[in-house]
């Protein structure tokens, strides 16, 4: 049993230890100490016994480690704080003031005196902080209710003692009886076993805001209320025939003002000598204020405090039910009742906002999702549907129903014009866009996490389609971006590991046929995939940075393959090795200084080196962009423009491009492939070629496949050529071993 209130001496806590696990705590600890003291001077004055702060401050020590340890815990688990809230209780924090004292200092100082050892997102220490006080509170209120019960349980003894000592007196005693049944604070109501109240002590007349009379003669089956618990009646069935001696349920009861009071109530049957059922005995606990807390924090742990809608919580709790099998049906059919069992969900990204927050401030960022959750709020109108706030400008409905997919792409067009209107903030009209992934189904087939993840891929599918729009989900697409991320997530340990290696497809002269050199392609060896080619991760590289290190790489073992090659050809010219630059490579600053380095370590000459680069990277570049491209080229270095012709095709900008080598796409000549060749085709590659070599640029072509296709790009004046004709990529011992077949026969 929890302690009670005292006010006669003092009450030590030397003997008196919190069992609350196995938190360490060092009294030396300097902030522990001091978050302990600041907790103490806030909740000691509220507490119901006479404790010294100082005593109390010691004793609050182990309980601040406990919360320390939890906000520090991998993984995070919230319940050690809910012992903390019992453990305050029975510290004799029991009047109603203590719980706000307690939750505020925990919300303004744990963070701030007891942070991480390691490194945690602020959002997330915050988010853990949250939690931790949901769980204080719920322990708090939990121990607040025992000890209630605890007096309640101490005034039935004394009833039931009181009566029973008056039957054994035959009633002689009444007067000590009736001395009990006044004198508690329980409310006490006796009835006989037709339901007719027979007399209310005071206790019970004011939770019923009336007057006693008015409650004595009703009938108890009269005192119906809709939130009765199912099985009350039931009960109460059972206990006037005599099948049962008590029973315990928390039931309301209309006040007579019409307003609702809860209550704890426990029924005990009275039987007379023949143990004949003869009264019924009812205490009862007004415990409106405590089911209020109750409902408070309830709203609290699963509502957003900015806009007011359902929070991640609640909306994955409403998730969770609408995903269970409905009973006697098969995952993945409907149920015997139509269409039960079907849910719709539609997952809502602004497009755009951090520009908002950004430029605007996190303020008018506020204010602007607070009206666009209104805005949401209104287009979800139906019982069977939940708008939510998951956090940040993410959004989140849930439609439960036979029609529920049908259901969530009309709510999804309405949420889309209901943004499509400017929201209007200090004078500025801000325009909303969003982009809303759809998943839907039947309950049983999918988890919330899996419903989730399928609905963030859509999302974005819909945001790389150009945003403001809704997409469905679709599983093709969804185990498509799943291994992308997955490959996201290996690259970094693929490099570290030496996952991958560069094979060469020869340059090959066609003035003469011999090889001039070759172009570095990089590739993947998996070890789930196997091999896999440079259009299944460079983009992946590029979009998460890991380009430049790749790309060093590259570079580095492309140079010392052409180191050890050694070969020059007849002119004297050295054996050129060609290597791809992506466009963050180009922005990275140390692309210069990069290269040198690589050049100087594999003792390789600079004229040994071409770099490529595309022609859509170029293609509106100014000085400052072109600056170490040019810087390269004076040290020697060639660079190739690749993928001529499928930019803007501006021929202009040629002139003032650092570029040495067009490489034309094959796009161009794929009319020449056969004989006889495409004659519009033969005449743009002959101007192309014209325009070069007038630019005192040579020209080369790729993605030759054919004999009859190389004859002709011969003949047109094109410099060299690279394509499967001459060889497919390989190992670089390989290099000068030309197949010269039609790809279509090899």
């Amino acid at each position: 049993m929890l302690p009670v209130k005292q006010t006669a001496s003092p009450v030590s806590y030397a003997a008196r230890e919190p069992a609350i696990g196995t938190a360490r705590c060092d009294l030396r600890d300097d902030r522990l100490r001091r978050f302990a003291a600041i907790w103490s001077r806030a909740v000691h004055p509220t507490l119901s016994a006479p404790v010294s702060r100082a005593e109390f401050e010691r004793h609050l020590v182990p309980l601040a480690a406990v919360l320390r340890d939890a906000l520090h815990a991998r993984p995070f688990d919230p319940r050690p704080a809910h012992d903390v809230g019992a453990a305050l209780v029975a510290a004799h924090c029991t009047e109603a003031a203590a719980l706000p004292q307690i939750l505020g200092v925990i919300d303004a100082y744990l963070v701030l005196y007891l942070p991480p050892g390691h490194p945690m997102p602020a959002e997330e220490s915050r988010a853990r902080c949250s939690r931790l006080q949901h769980a204080v509170a719920a322990g708090f209120a939990q121990a607040l209710a025992e000890h209630a019960r605890a007096e309640e349980e101490a005034a039935t003894k004394a009833a039931r003692a009181a009566l029973a000592e008056a039957e054994r007196a035959l009633h002689t005693s009444e007067a000590r009886f009736r001395a009990v049944f006044e004198d508690t604070s329980v409310g006490v109501g006796i009835a006989d076993v037709d339901g007719r109240i027979i007399d209310v002590n005071g206790a019970l007349q004011g939770m019923f805001g009336s007057p006693g009379r008015k409650v004595t003669g009703r009938n108890v089956g009269e005192l119906v209320h809709p939130d009765d618990a199912p099985e009350f009646w039931s009960l109460y069935r059972e206990l006037v025939r005599g099948d049962r001696d008590h029973y315990r349920v928390e039931k309301p009861y209309y006040r007579s003002d019409g307003s609702v009071v809860w209550t704890d109530m426990s029924v005990t049957l009275l039987r007379d000598a023949a143990g004949e059922p003869q009264y019924q005995l009812a205490l009862m606990e007004d415990i409106t204020e405590r089911r209020q807390l109750h409902a408070r924090l309830r709203y609290e742990a699963t509502h957003d405090p900015l806009t007011g809608l359902p929070n991640r919580t609640l909306f994955f709790e409403r998730l969770d039910q609408a995903l269970e099998p409905v009973p006697g049906t098969k995952s993945g059919t409907d149920s015997a009742e139509e269409g039960a069992g079907r849910f719709g969900l539609c997952y809502l990204d602004l497009d755009g906002f951090k520009a908002v927050n950004d430029s605007l401030g996190h303020a008018v960022g506020d204010r602007l999702l607070v009206a666009v959750a209104e805005r949401l709020r209104a287009c979800a109108t139906g019982p069977r549907e939940l708008v939510a706030r998951l956090g940040g400008d993410e959004f989140v409905a849930l439609i439960t129903g036979p029609s529920a997919p049908g259901e969530a792409t009309a709510l999804a067009r309405r949420m889309l014009a209901a943004l499509a209107e400017p929201v209007h903030l200090d004078g500025r009209d801000l325009s909303v866009r969003a982009s809303i992934g759809i998943v839907d189904g039947a309950a049983g087939e999918l988890g919330a996490a899996e419903v989730l993840r399928s609905a963030d891929i859509t999302m974005y599918r819909a945001k790389a389609a150009g945003g403001n729009r809704y997409e469905l989900a679709d599983a093709d697409s969804d185990a498509r971006a799943i291994a992308r991320h997955g490959l996201t997530n290996r690259l970094p340990a693929a490099l570290d590991n030496g996952e991958f290696f560069i094979e060469y497809q020869p340059l090959v002269r066609l003035e003469d046929g011999t090889v001039r050199g070759a172009e570095a392609l990089v590739r993947w060896l998996h070890p789930v995939h196997g091999v896999l080619g440079p259009d299944r991760f460079i983009p992946l590289a590029e979009s998460t940075g890991l380009i430049v290190p790749l790309g060093r790489w590259v570079l580095a073992e492309a140079a010392r393959q052409a180191r050890s090659w050694h070969t020059d050809g007849p002119d004297g010219t050295p054996f050129r090795v060609n290597v791809n630059l992506s466009p963050s490579q180009l922005r990275y600053p140390g692309l210069v200084a990069d290269t040198v380095a690589v050049l100087e370590d594999a003792g390789l000459d600079p004229s040994a080196l071409c770099l490529e680069v595309t022609e859509n990277a170029l293609i509106g570049a100014d000085e400052e962009e072109l600056r170490p491209l040019r810087q390269l080229a004076d040290l020697g270095v060639d660079i190739a423009l690749d993928d001529f012709g499928t930019g803007y095709s501006n021929l202009s900008y040629l002139r003032r491009l650092p570029v040495s080598t067009l490489k034309l796409d094959r796009s161009f000549t794929r009319g020449m492939q056969c004989a006889p060749a495409d004659p519009v085709d033969v005449k743009i590659v002959e101007g192309i070629v014209s325009l070069a070599h007038t630019l005192d640029l040579s020209v080369t072509v790729e993605g030759v496949e054919t004999g009859t296709q190389a004859d002709h790009l011969r003949l047109l004046g094109c410099d060299t050529a690279q394509g499967w004709y001459y060889a497919r990529p390989g190992p670089p011992d390989r290099l000068h071993t030309l197949s010269l077949a039609d790809a279509a026969s090899v």
